[in-house]
């Protein structure tokens, strides 16, 4: 079966082709056939595309126009032309799988997309303003290039679900219950996909692991993992809420939002741009939210770029104890995401805080830039994991097992 996935961003798309066999969905991640990638991030009227094979073959274009859709018409096109080519045509593809970020309190699994699925999406954009509009894009350009192919989504949400009453609902007036205001989470994709390769490396079963996942890239969240299930985690009624990230503020008292609107000139507007964009650690440093050029200011003395630095720290290890809390003991401890992979230093400094828990992390592991595995020392009480999330095979398992249902 031939699988193509859609990751859409607010500003990019992401795309990959898999070819599954049942043999290949109790191995390691293979990798795609083929990848594509839109960058919309300079110029909304121009599209940097990149595409490359598992062959080694080689795309980069610039595409004028301002039609999302027609981008990636342009960007499908690869598959079947050129020196991208993979398959003959696009009618060989089976199913194409989306991620959808907010698929709120209606959509607790992957479902086959249908026109009523399409006016939900739509509905919940305002919950989701920076990503399910551009899901819905990516659908209806799948429909104009592939016609009748059926269509999965795979809701960021779905996997934060299982969340308990006590820990999904905010002590506000029960009317917001009712109008479902309610911590919902996100990044569920790659926390369900690294619990599970989590239970693959320790060779154990993911009903017998309590696991905290830390997915630490420009948006942060962690979760809480039981008995398979997600039982906590940090984000939110919106992706906002949680840990310091990038250019997002996380949780802050909201009494100082009431202050701004009543001291200052800000509407609702600014106050999600500052929130959202000029918060976290771009707006500790002033440089930026990428935390490598933080790490290199710090080494370079920058007194704001180590604040911000402290601030992160001591936010993650505040909400890994949050979420101990909730799991009343830990069986592993995993990063994954672009800070949580790459960072070093990130990941010794939040596993210093727990070794009275007995969690002993192997220096010189911790510093060869491991994947997929286990970095504590042997006689570790936890074992601590790093992981290279892949949502989009994680994506494409989920429309395989929909279909085969």
């Amino acid at each position: 079966m031939k699988i193509l996935v859609l990751n859409a961003g607010s500003s990019s798309q992401k795309s990959c082709l898999y070819e599954i066999t049942d043999a290949t969905l109790t191995q390691q991640p293979p990798q795609p056939l083929w990848e594509g990638k839109i960058d919309w991030t300079q110029d909304r009227s121009v599209a940097e595309i990149e595409v490359k094979t598992a062959t080694g073959e080689v795309l980069q274009e610039s595409i004028d126009g301002d039609s999302r859709t027609a981008h990636v018409a342009y960007m499908l096109d690869t598959l079947t032309h050129g020196a991208t080519q993979v398959i003959s045509e696009l009618s060989a593809i089976d199913v194409v799988g989306h991620r959808v970020v907010h698929g709120g309190l209606d959509y607790r699994d992957s479902v086959i997309i249908t026109e009523d699925v399409k006016k939900a999406i739509a509905h919940l954009s305002n919950l989701a303003p920076a990503h399910n509009p551009a899901a819905l894009e990516g659908i209806e350009a799948i429909e104009q290039s592939l016609g009748n192919v059926k269509q999965v989504a795979v809701f960021d949400t779905s996997f934060h679900s299982t969340l308990p009453d006590a820990a999904a609902i905010y002590p506000g007036p029960y009317e917001w219950v009712e109008q479902g205001i309610r911590r919902y989470g996100f990044h569920g994709i790659s926390h369900q996909y690294c619990a599970n390769r989590a239970a693959q490396i320790l060779n154990r079963d993911l009903t017998s692991l309590r696991l905290i996942t830390c997915h630490l890239g420009n948006g942060c969240s962690l979760a809480a993992v039981n008995n398979s299930r997600s039982i906590d985690t940090t984000m939110g009624f919106t992706p906002l809420d949680g840990l310091m990230m990038g250019s997002r503020c996380g949780s802050i008292d909201p009494g100082i939002l009431i202050y701004l609107l009543r001291q200052s000139d800000y509407s609702a507007e600014s106050l999600d741009h500052v929130l959202n964009k000029a918060s976290g650690l771009r707006g500790i440093s002033g440089i930026s939210s990428d935390f490598r050029e933080i790490k290199a200011a710090m080494e370079q003395g920058n007194e704001r770029a180590k604040l911000a630095y402290d601030i992160y720290v001591h936010r993650l290890r505040a909400g890994i104890g949050s979420m101990l809390a909730s799991l009343g003991g830990l069986d592993a401890l995993v990063f994954t995401a672009g800070v949580g992979e790459k960072s070093a230093l990130i990941r010794q400094a939040a596993c210093e805080a727990w070794e009275f828990l007995g969690l002993k992390i192997d220096v010189e592991k911790n510093q060869q830039q491991p994947i997929d595995v286990d970095i504590a020392t042997d006689d570790s009480n936890v074992r601590v994991l790093v992981i290279h999330t892949q949502e989009d095979w994680a994506i494409a398992q989920q429309c395989w097992q929909l279909l085969h249902q």
